[in-house]
């Protein structure tokens, strides 16, 4: 490679290094250690070249002049030009010197955060998210280091696609005793979380020759999109006062179906105890399949949390549920429980899929949980999340007079049915939008049941200390009120 600075041949017009800025500026890295100068040199051209400081078409100064500007070696110079031309970023011909290729793509803007939020909102009452700060820092931090002074070399490597035994038994003695699960080790995958637990049965399922699955109406909206991920279509089934309604679920023909009985999202009613042996009976004779995602089963308020579906029949319920609202999302740890004519096909599958999830996190968990801080920190949700009830049943009766709560005394959500003179339902949502208010109606959730009357809201309060609840209702209130819009 030539690398003088004569430049016969290129284009006078075209803009060089030097008369954007000095060498010495742009290569700033390159003032490393002797030894890790070519490194740093490399390193810095690559970084200017992508990030657009040197464009497409910029003159490079000649080996001598930058090695001069550098106080580095000229050899060292030319082996950063020849390796970087090497891999595109430059070009460069004999008598015409070096130049910045044009064929690279600066970076246009930094990394984007797609972190689900409300962006802009002074108060979120949106369902599904817990409070964060109530995660257990100290007590994770210590099974942290507990499990980090005991775990052997060996359970580094790749583990077990079920996850790991030790956690696999802490979980199947935990849903035992507080759900009323049939859990045997053997038949429990970890997961990332219920998502990957509803991935992981729907290509299990669609292998099998099943071509969509029944899901609750009004539901939770991602199953329907998990399910179509793994090539499955959905079929909106109605509920009743008790549950999934049976008439329609039997006439739809579907062999899966998708249930929330513990605490039905969004509605909040709990399945009765007739729904659920005429559920397992229909599961029976049309030889199907039923998913139970246990949400958030551990948070009933008024009464012990009903037993799970699955205890009743495991060979026809597929069991999942996860930490999500008990700890936190961001772990992306969960469960599935299975039957054993499916447990060999879901672990194939998980196998594939990520050949199991971190072993690290696994083994805090079982730490967690063996020690009790998994109990200890259930009751403190439970809590904190029946003060905030309570707080958001009093603010709405309190500034939205006439107001109907409905559903069980449990989980994350209420649904509240304004009175009719709250709406319509479009200047309801531009007012709180306006006041920085963020808000989710039953309608996102499918079939809204507007015609038993009034405004029906799906309003999560976990996240929200009972002050935050109660001024956000206020603000809600006094937004409506005033008549205050987006634009105004």
């Amino acid at each position: 490679m030539t690398s003088s600075g004569t430049n016969s041949g290129a284009d006078p017009h075209l803009p060089s290094a030097e008369s954007l800025s000095p060498a010495w500026e742009l290569l700033l890295p390159a003032a490393a250690p002797a030894r890790g100068r070519g490194r740093a040199l490399r390193s810095a051209l690559r970084e200017a070249v992508r990030s657009g400081r040197l464009a497409g078409g910029t003159r490079l100064p000649s080996s001598r002049e930058l090695a001069a500007d550098l106080g580095v070696s000229r050899g060292l110079v030319t082996e950063a030009y020849e390796q970087l031309t090497a891999e595109s970023y430059l070009r460069s011909g004999r008598g015409a010197g070096t130049w910045v290729s044009e064929g690279v793509r600066a970076a246009e803007r930094p990394v984007r955060d797609r972190a689900p939020g409300a962006e802009g909102a002074r108060v979120d009452f949106r369902p599904g998210t817990p409070d964060l700060s109530l995660f257990p820092r100290s007590a994770w931090a210590a099974a942290q280091r507990t499990v980090f002074g005991r775990l052997p070399h060996g359970a580094l490597g790749y583990p077990d696609p079920r996850g790991l035994p030790e956690l696999r038994e802490a979980l199947a003695g935990l849903l035992a005793r507080r759900r009323g699960v049939v859990a045997d080790p053997e038949r429990l995958v970890v997961c990332s979380g219920v998502a990957q637990a509803t991935t992981l049965l729907g290509f299990v399922l669609r292998d099998e020759g099943v071509v969509s699955v029944g899901v609750e109406d009004p539901g939770s909206p991602e199953h329907s999109s998990l399910f179509a991920a793994t090539g499955l279509g959905t079929v909106p089934l109605p509920l009743d006062d008790e549950g999934l309604a049976l008439a329609p679920l039997e006439r739809s023909g579907v062999r899966a179906v998708v249930t929330t009985p513990a605490h039905q999202f969004p509605t909040g009613i709990g399945y009765s105890a007739r729904r659920r042996g005429e559920l397992l009976g229909w599961a029976r004779d049309a030889d199907a399949v039923i998913m139970e995602d246990d949400y958030d089963g551990d948070f009933r308020y008024d009464r012990a949390p009903v037993g799970a579906l699955q205890g009743l029949d495991p060979e026809r319920v597929v069991y999942t549920g996860s930490v999500s609202k008990s700890l936190a999302p961001g772990l992306r740890l969960g469960w599935l429980v299975a039957p054993a004519a499916l447990t060999e096909r879901i672990v194939a599958r998980k196998r594939t899929m990520d050949l199991g999830n971190p072993v690290l996190d696994q083994a805090v968990l079982a730490d967690f949980i063996v020690r009790g801080g998994y109990d200890r920190q259930l009751r403190r949700c439970q809590r904190a999340y029946r003060e905030r009830r309570d707080a958001m049943v009093a603010a709405l009766g309190e500034h939205f007079p006439g107001t109907a709560v409905s559903g069980i005394a449990a989980g994350l959500h209420i649904i509240a049915r304004l009175p009719t003179r709250y709406g319509p339902e479009d200047v309801f949502l531009e007012r709180a939008a306006g006041a920085g208010i963020a808000l989710r109606l039953l309608s996102d959730c499918g079939t809204d049941g507007s015609g038993d009357g009034g405004l029906p809201l799906v309003l999560g309060y976990a996240h929200l200390a009972p002050g935050d609840i109660a001024r956000g209702v206020a603000a809600l209130a006094e937004a409506w009120r005033t008549g205050r819009t987006g634009s105004g």
